[in-house]
């Protein structure tokens, strides 16, 4: 039995995941993993990529998401303001620290818990899980009871029964969410580091497998210092404007 504390789309975004592992000190976690994206249209990548590279040689799944990926491969489906930061963070990134991004892994499992950046069907396609439709193929695809990823930037939760009837779940933040037995869940983490559901707080989840249930935290950072450091980088302003307002 564990408790396990879930980041993702950290973005490089140091002050937001500061604030998250500073709460997390709190709140006990046997085991952290981050579902991928620790860079790209933040303004801190390589003390980002430092700090989640030290969180993996203590112990932490860490993942890669497409915004790492393209790191290494450029990804020309990425919208132009995305490109824009990925072309920015290239270069400010060691030959190390790029290294320690193309070698994560896509997905990983620890007993009936399936870790994935994107969906679990086609992990490598960065498909987004937005409803219940785009849902159902990770299920169908994957072995799991229990799938968690982000991607989204929105926190999600969905069920699926005996029936293979999914169906979204209420989310109330620090309230924990029974994820029933006789059903499969798959949960969506809200963003570390650019939040898109209208809630500006940096946002994570705990997984308890002892009381067997998914609780969804936000934690207050100082984003005008972020959105500053975005604005004299001379990254694209929607950028900073997005931490400020949360969408």
């Amino acid at each position: 039995m564990a408790r396990y504390a879930l980041l993702t789309d950290i973005h490089a975004n140091r002050e937001a995941l500061e604030a998250v592992l500073r709460d997390l000190a709190g709140r006990r976690a046997d085991r952290i993993a981050v579902l991928g994206d620790i860079v790209g249209y933040g303004a801190d990548p390589a003390w980002c990529t430092d700090r989640v590279e030290e969180l993996a040689a203590a112990g932490a799944i860490v993942l890669k998401g497409n915004h790492d990926a393209a790191v290494d491969q450029p990804d020309g489906s990425m919208n132009a303001i995305a490109r824009a930061a990925i072309d920015w963070t290239r270069p400010r990134l060691s030959a190390a620290q790029k290294a320690f991004l193309a070698a994560l892994p896509l997905t990983a499992c620890e007993a009936d818990i399936q870790f994935v950046h994107a969906s679990a069907d086609h992990p490598q396609d960065w498909i987004y899980i937005t409803g219940e439709r785009s849902a159902w193929p990770s299920f169908a695809a994957a072995k799991a009871r229990v799938i968690l990823c982000g991607h989204v930037h929105v926190p999600a939760i969905y069920s699926c029964d005996m029936t293979n009837r999914v169906q979204s779940q209420r989310i109330t933040t620090r309230r924990p969410v029974p994820l029933i037995r006789s059903r499969r869940w798959l949960a969506v983490i809200g963003a570390v580091g650019q939040p898109r559901d209208g809630v500006p707080e940096a946002a994570y989840a705990i997984l308890d497998t002892a009381t067997n249930d998914l609780t969804f935290h936000r934690a207050a950072y100082d984003r005008a210092a972020a959105a500053a450091k975005l604005r004299a980088a001379g990254l694209p302003e929607p950028l900073a404007l997005r931490l400020l307002n949360g969408s």
